[in-house]
């Protein structure tokens, strides 16, 4: 009953684009490049949710605001229960530097067109839906990536969120009361009840979907990431006065580090275990001085917690055996090792459904990359809904995903949105 009162569901997919594009320019990249970079708590930032604020209200949904900036978009039509938990979508809208403009935007987009769809069809939802934008997905401004989340699933106590600092050395309470954020910190968690389910509509950001020609990708577990950092010292000196074997080089030992995690990540029996070395900071950055200290940090994901933290004890103690033979020092700090999730099964069964309803094709799928839909499965039952991205590109400002497949995800989160919410 509840898909045959979807029949006449219509997604405004060219309205969709257009409003992807017009969220596209709040960047700090100059133009005319397609790069979309929007740093949380920027102006950029703020001009892009103040732009939201006017979107949600134009289709008649209420508005509230925590305070660190997650914004909740709640439509309870008549003859809702506004007690009830309600049911969730979106995801986040900051951009890492020279991105993309279809990662967490399609999310928070997609689930505004979603409910202005399930609007225009007549839906009367038994329980509020909820679209939520998440503040601080990306880790570029804090260090930690999925800060708004985190703090909304009481991952992050308020103590240790108000201290996070940029690379300007502000603390994360200082930025967003300058951004015009306030409040008591600790209310950003939220209660028990709050969601009965939630959803997040994302691109793949890899190349599975568009490989096997689908439409849709039902996500049933998310990888969850451990963050380590490494300084290695050493000793300095001329780069012409101290000979090869004298030398106790900190970049060297970090090479050899960096290559050993390669070997061991890749040899793990788990296919889906990656292990990144993104940043590096040699000190003292001279072309004709010895480095004599080397910090760098590890970015490693499984869905397997328990391989993953197996290969992080395994990379942790060959750096150690690299020190003592290169007669260096290696410290490590773990910034965040989070658990994977498992989406909820009546859920994914949902979307299954919805995609079968529309006439798209789908598969069970894992994400690799992790999402706020991780910390929000940690509290309430959760899952995810992917669309193919062209290439697998992402955090690229090619990246690119298609209007069919963006009406296709929309009207799929929205047959599921019906469903979750009643009627």
């Amino acid at each position: 009953m509840m898909m045959d009162a979807m029949k006449n569901l219509y997604i405004d997919t060219g309205r969709l684009v257009a409003e992807l594009h017009e969220l596209a320019a709040f960047s700090s990249c100059p133009e005319p490049t397609p790069a979309v970079t929007r740093v949380v708590y920027s102006d950029e930032d703020r001009a892009a949710r103040q732009w939201f604020d006017g979107l949600f209200r134009d289709a008649g949904l209420s508005v509230r605001v925590d305070p660190i900036g997650n914004t909740f978009a709640r439509w309870c039509p008549d003859g809702c229960d506004a007690d009830a938990p309600a049911v969730g979508s979106g995801s986040h809208i900051d951009a890492i530097p020279h991105a993309g403009m279809y990662d967490g935007t399609v999310g928070v987009l997609g689930a505004l067109e979603a409910v202005r769809a399930l609007q225009r069809a007549g839906h009367r939802a038994k329980r509020p839906i909820d679209v939520v934008l998440f503040t601080s997905e990306e880790p570029t401004r804090f260090g930690l990536g999925c800060t708004g989340s985190r703090a909304m699933a009481g991952q992050l106590p308020a103590d240790r969120l108000a201290l996070l600092t940029d690379d300007a050395g502000d603390s994360l309470d200082a930025v967003r009361r300058r951004a015009g954020y306030d409040g008591d910190l600790a209310g950003v968690r939220l209660s028990d009840d709050a969601y009965a389910a939630f959803v997040e509509l994302h691109i793949e950001q890899g190349p599975k979907l568009e490989e096997e020609g689908l439409d849709l990708g039902r996500v049933f577990a998310i990888a969850a990431p451990s963050t380590i950092n490494f300084v290695v010292t050493g000793q300095g000196g001329h780069a012409g006065a101290v000979l090869m074997p004298d030398r106790h080089d900190a970049l060297c030992a970090a090479a050899e580090m960096i290559h050993a995690i390669e070997q061991l990540c890749r040899s793990s029996p788990s296919p889906d275990c990656v292990a990144t070395v993104g940043t590096m900071d040699i000190h003292p950055h001279a072309v004709n001085s010895i480095p004599s200290r080397v910090a760098f940090s590890l970015d490693l994901r499984d869905i397997d917690g328990v391989n993953r933290d197996g290969v992080c004890e395994a990379i942790v103690g060959e750096n150690q055996r690299i020190a003592a033979r290169r007669h260096v020092q290696v410290e490590h700090s773990v910034l965040n090792a989070d658990p994977p999730a498992d989406c909820d099964g009546p859920i994914v069964e949902a979307l299954a459904e919805a995609a079968d309803a529309g006439g798209y094709t789908h598969r069970g799928m894992v994400s690799r990359a992790y999402h706020d839909s991780l910390f929000m499965a940690s509290r309430f039952p959760t899952a995810m809904l992917f669309i193919p991205c062209r290439g697998g590109v992402s955090h690229r400002p090619d990246e690119f995903a298609e209007p069919r497949h963006l009406e296709a995800g929309v009207a799929t989160l929205a047959r599921t949105l019906a469903t979750l919410s009643g009627s």
